[in-house]
């Protein structure tokens, strides 16, 4: 085995983030994923017979048209022209599914199992079905309720997933104005980036049609609302009973894609090109199912403890903005409830916006959140950054790169 040989990411692409029914709304599962394994192969020196494996986070295989058992990964891999000796797997670890993936890319290298690895995430709100349980024993003389597999989000046996996110904010004192705060300057980080054009680099344009049939270039994200006020947050509503979470400060229903290539350190100095990372360690660890605020923030500490390093060693960090709340009693948590140390936490934090701008494809958004950490960081001359996500029911992921 070979534990200690370093992990590289080489190349990485995201599509634009769509909003519910929006661009990406007629594309198949699998084909969106397959554009960016198609992407990230084109942009590095690989050759795609040297592939190894595709590991991709997909959490509701009711999108697809091959509902049970779709094995989006094992498709997309196919759609985008592998080998069929490629070997894959899909991952459901809820909205930790694209990061897990990447861990999971790391791990095979690590563990001599793969030199190359392709790995990422994708969901399509846009085509999740609506439901009819019961016909398979006949209709008799009964009603059939349709339902929504998206209302309300969550787990149908525990709260909806705002409920928890915001009474556990108001435990950790992060109060709803700090809350819609936050989501404001997420919008402003993330309309300061894209005037820079920081998106450039990990965007890839897709080719879509509209309402009418006609073809047009999909080449940004069409979720962020850049007119957002405070005084226009602190007037929407609370959803679902909680006590801060509103449509504001927290993210949509996206679509979306991501996908990276990793590498090991002999492939590396074979291929001759500049690793945009260096994969330092991943981590993973679960709460009570109520405590998703908490978790990226337990996960990202275990990273640390991982590579013996500390908070101040990190010039940047990622947390998904599942909702404001989630950033915000992570850092509180990170800086161990001082002021001073949280403020300068936050400095450093989804620099340019969040998920609250960005969108939020489930399966896709912790892909995401590394590869825009691995690009602002070879952007700012390297360093050390985390990158961290919740997932439902009480999971965390973190993954820790090095920029040179």
């Amino acid at each position: 085995m070979a534990l200690d040989e370093k992990v590289y990411l080489v190349e990485a692409v995201r599509t634009p983030f769509g909003k519910f029914l929006g661009s990406l709304k007629d594309i198949e599962v699998e084909d969106l994923a397959a554009l960016t394994i198609k992407e990230v192969i084109r942009r590095s020196n690989v050759n795609p017979e040297d592939v190894e494996a595709v590991f991709l986070g997909h959490c509701n295989t009711s999108e697809s048209k091959d509902i049970i058992a779709p094995v989006v990964a094992r498709q997309a891999l196919l759609k985008a022209g592998l080998p069929d000796h490629v070997v894959s797997a899909t991952f459901d670890k809820a909205c930790c599914s694209g990061m897990y993936a990447i861990k999971k890319g790391y791990d095979a290298i690590r563990l001599d199992e793969a030199q190359i690895v392709i790995a990422g995430g994708v969901q399509s709100m846009s085509r999740t079905p609506h439901i009819v349980r019961g016909l398979r024993t006949g209709a008799k003389l009964h009603h059939f309720t349709m339902e929504d597999c998206l209302f309300p989000p969550g787990y149908k046996d525990y709260n909806p997933v705002t409920v928890d996110i915001g009474e556990v904010s108001v435990e950790y004192g992060v109060s709803r104005e700090e809350q819609d705060l936050w989501a404001v300057t997420s919008q402003e980080r993330y309309q300061k980036a894209f005037q820079e054009g920081k998106f450039k680099e990990e965007i890839m344009p897709v080719n879509v049609k509209d309402g009418k049939g006609k073809e047009f270039v999909f080449e940004h994200d069409e979720f962020p609302k850049p007119y957002t006020t405070i005084e226009k947050l602190r007037e929407l509503p609370t959803v679902y009973g909680n006590p801060t979470v509103t449509a504001g400060n927290a993210p949509g229903l996206n679509d979306g894609a991501a996908a990276v290539m990793l590498v090991g350190e002999r492939t590396l100095n074979k291929l001759g090109v500049e690793p945009l990372a260096e994969i330092v360690t991943a981590a993973c660890v679960a709460d009570k199912p109520r405590n998703l605020p908490v978790t990226p923030a337990k996960a990202i500490k275990k990273a640390l403890d991982q590579a013996n390093l500390t908070l101040d060693d990190i010039a940047l960090i990622e947390i998904n903005e599942a909702a404001a709340a989630v950033p915000l009693v992570s850092a509180k948590i990170l800086g161990n409830n001082d002021p001073t140390k949280v403020e300068n936490i936050k400095e450093r934090l989804n620099v340019n916006g969040g998920a609250i701008a960005i969108g939020h494809p489930l399966g896709a958004s912790g892909a995401r959140l590394v590869l825009t950490l691995a690009y602002e960081l070879r952007r700012r001359g390297g360093g050390y950054g985390v990158a961290s996500i919740c997932g439902g029911l009480g999971q965390g992921d973190a993954i820790l790169i090095k920029s040179a």
